[in-house]
């Protein structure tokens, strides 16, 4: 699922190729794509866009007379460009054409979870907003705060409040396996059994890890529209790499494994040495972790 760091790479992409252009045609492939029906997706043709923002893990295109395409990647969707009308093909789900190119929209797998929203005004566009805390928007004292507020506002573990998007803008399953990792931290550690260094601590990885991958993938794009979107990444220092050495320590890098999800760590490095069994494990995992991925927003 495209996080934090790829949405904001996405947004930038699309801000230079996007912003202040009309959008001339909206084709529609998939039926599971669309969610909403007034009002309808023709009335952003021909409107030109004047903003673009990121919602958490959603897209959000602005047009004139205040309407907004909100677009939720999910875990498959991704986003091309092309500086020429384009065909739909079976791969597109929806094809954008403005007046100086086209983006696409394809979803990999059957399991067909990407969404899209036309909405009008600044309430509707609210509403879609999940409401989880902007780690990135300060520094100052209170943003600290909040951050600690919104950690220990329920007993999760970790990885669950790091990635519920209620409490936290923009943090998935990758991203809070590495943000986990640079801070030292047990995934199923309880937010409520953190000391105050420790959360300190979080919150200096969490900030940190993020604006490290934005700077990553801003140099891994250049100049050309992002393509490579993945949440494996063969630089990163835990997340996919069972069974491979810790960056830091050495140790085989260790993995969870519940329903669909993942989650890696180092045995050195954030459990003490403590392997984490599965089995061991299934109940509280189970307990503290989203039903769907449409839960991780």
């Amino acid at each position: 699922m495209p996080e934090l760091p790829d949405i904001v790479v996405y947004i930038e992409a699309l801000e230079k190729r996007i912003h202040g252009q009309t959008l001339q045609r909206v084709r529609i492939a998939s039926p599971f794509l669309l969610r909403t029906a007034a009002p309808p997706i023709s009335s952003v043709e021909h409107k030109r866009v004047v903003e673009l923002r990121r919602m958490g893990k959603r897209i959000c295109i602005g047009f004139e007379d205040d309407l907004w395409l909100v677009l939720h990647l999910m875990i498959a969707g991704r986003l091309h460009w092309k500086e020429s009308a384009t065909k739909i093909n079976k791969r597109d789900f929806a094809v954008f054409e403005f007046d100086n190119g086209t983006l696409t929209l394809t979803e990999a797998g059957t399991q067909k979870r990407a969404s899209l929203h036309v909405v009008a005004g600044t309430a509707a566009l609210n509403h879609l907003d999940p409401g989880g805390l902007e780690i990135l928007a300060a520094t100052a004292a209170d943003n600290r705060q909040a951050f600690a507020a919104a950690l220990q506002s329920a007993n999760h573990t970790l990885k669950r409040a790091l990635t519920d998007p209620h409490l936290f803008s923009g943090i998935g399953n990758a991203y809070s396996d590495e943000i986990l990792f640079a801070a030292g931290l047990s995934p199923i550690k309880l937010t409520q059994k953190l000391s105050a260094e420790e959360i300190e601590r979080l919150y200096v990885a969490t900030r940190d890890t993020l604006t490290e991958w934005i700077e990553r993938l801003r140099v891994d794009a250049g100049e050309k529209f992002p393509e490579g979107v993945t949440a494996f990444r063969a630089d990163m220092a835990v997340h996919g790499r069972y069974k491979q050495p810790c960056p830091r320590c050495g140790a085989k890098i260790q993995r969870i494994r519940y329903a669909t999800n993942e989650t890696n760590y180092c045995p050195t490095c954030q459990t003490g040495g403590k392997l984490l069994a599965d089995r061991a494990l299934s109940r509280i995992l189970r307990d503290d972790w989203p039903k769907t991925p449409e839960a991780l927003g």
